[in-house]
């Protein structure tokens, strides 16, 4: 296994100079050579139970290995709790823990993940632990605790216990001071890159999303309702990374078919930096160039000491709701409008399960705003804002709310040719209950039309639609 790491270094030129210029075209040349390879060499996950391999046993590969981004690492995992269902699940969430100096929050995160969800959730999600610390008396004691408490969720498979043996790590020695980091910083956040590779790595097949939380986290109520809702938001758009928290490695959801992508990045660049930059760069190179964040947070830092030397660590995420169950659903859909758009704020903007807008010049009486579904949809609610605090003049101050069916074609696209209006907008905003009550078909459009010309600009800052 030390030759990995030792031809890893290699390809690491100028090793005592400052690496920022020049890992972002190392990382830029080695990923897109990386995705333009053919597959020629596929490595077979070993996820056995098995005690620690022999040193002829031990994992070594070579660079071609590294660029195979489509295969799993070969390394035997230690099963300390449970073992892995043979049915996929929705969502993998995953945690790394280690020995802490001061404080231990991993017990209590666990409790909140199974706590804060549904039966019917817990049937979708499996959790997987990742005891990262290579004291194995304290891997023992605490797998023990955690089998005690959480005995019924580890026999229906949805908690697993996982170590990955200090063999197949690579020398955290005389590493890259990069950042004026002192050693024994750059020692924690370059194992810290490991782990969590080690761990995005069992968790490659066991489910079609995973999600990155940290092991001192508190969820809110419901999270993957609200998380699915999202997803289904986006189907049809490209993604790599969606956030539901601003703070650190918490909340990151993936698609489980990018994470051997991730697994060789984090290998690559272990000693480069922290695990969070890396995972900007992971986005940009994978071309989701803008950060895609849900609000409200679903989850919420809740440690007081760092995992690192046990200092302290107050940070808090303001934008967690404890209670966040009244998602929109907004469905599946295509937005027309025939506003003049101001520069990229264009109409999907403000159907987004992120914090953006829509933004046009002065529109005039009959301007429209629709939003095409997908599948016909049985709406029980609607609620549009327009205007945002700074901007508090660029409302739609004269319109009306539509919903319609029977879809015909037109030169701007599908669009329905019968509409029914259920409300006028105040002071910029309208929300309808009862909607499903009203209308008695499934709804095709969902249509904003302007009443009267305005002299003002127009932003359209959220439409949340919710389903029955």
């Amino acid at each position: 296994m030390r030759l990995v790491w030792k031809s890893l270094d290699k390809m690491r030129c100028f090793r005592k100079r400052s690496t920022i210029p020049f890992l972002g075209v190392l990382i830029t040349s080695l990923l897109f050579f990386n995705l333009y390879m053919e597959d020629a060499y596929v490595l077979e996950a070993g996820k056995r139970q098995l005690m620690h391999p022999s040193n002829s046993e031990r994992y070594v590969h070579n660079f071609r290995d590294l660029t195979n981004f489509s295969g799993t690492l070969n390394v035997t995992y230690r099963y300390l709790a449970g073992n892995p269902l043979p049915r996929k699940k929705y969502l993998t969430i995953g945690l790394s823990s280690v020995k802490r100096k001061k404080g231990n929050y991993l017990m209590e995160t666990i409790k909140s993940i199974f706590d804060q969800s549904s039966y019917e959730e817990l049937k979708e999600i499996v959790v997987v632990v990742h005891l990262a610390d290579f004291d194995l008396a304290w891997c023992e004691k605490l797998v023990q605790d955690i089998s005690r408490k959480f005995a019924h969720h580890i026999i229906a498979g949805r908690l697993l216990v996982i170590h990955a043996p200090e063999v197949y790590y690579p020398s955290l020695d005389g590493l890259k001071r990069n950042y004026n980091d002192p050693e024994d910083r750059v020692r924690f956040r370059s194992k810290q890159n490991v782990d969590y590779a080690f761990l995005l790595n069992f968790c490659t097949n066991l489910s079609d999303f995973y999600m990155m939380l940290e092991d001192d986290v508190r969820c809110s109520r419901n999270f993957l309702t609200s998380l699915k809702k999202v997803v289904t938001s986006r189907e049809g758009s490209y993604w790599v990374m969606l956030e539901f928290s601003k703070l650190g490695y918490i909340g990151k959801l993936y698609q489980s078919s990018d994470l051997p992508r991730l697994v060789h990045f984090l290998l690559m660049f272990y000693q480069e930096m922290p695990c969070d930059w890396l995972l900007i760069h992971f986005r940009d190179l994978l071309a989701q160039k803008n950060v895609i964040r849900f609000k409200p947070s679903l989850f919420q830092h809740m440690g007081y000491y760092s995992s690192y030397k046990g200092a302290e660590n107050k940070l808090k995420d303001d934008d967690f709701e404890e209670d966040s169950i009244d998602i929109p659903d907004n469905p599946p859909a295509s937005l027309y409008t025939n506003i003049n758009v101001f520069e990229n704020y264009d109409a999907t903007k403000a159907y987004s399960s992120v914090d953006e807008y829509f933004w046009g010049k002065p529109p005039s009486t009959g301007d429209f705003f629709v939003i095409v579904f997908h599948e016909p949809s049985n709406i029980s609610k609607i609620k549009i804002v327009t205007g945002t605090d700074d901007r508090q003049n660029d409302i739609l101050h004269h319109g009306a709310l539509e919903v319609g069916e029977k879809l015909v074609g037109t030169k701007r696209g599908r669009q329905c040719s019968s509409y029914i209006t259920l409300g006028e907008f105040k002071n910029g905003n309208i929300e309808v209950q009862d909607v499903d009550h009203k209308i008695a078909f499934d709804i095709q459009c969902v249509r904003i039309v302007v009443t009267a010309s305005q002299k003002e600009w127009l932003i359209i800052r959220k439409i949340s639609l919710w389903t029955t």
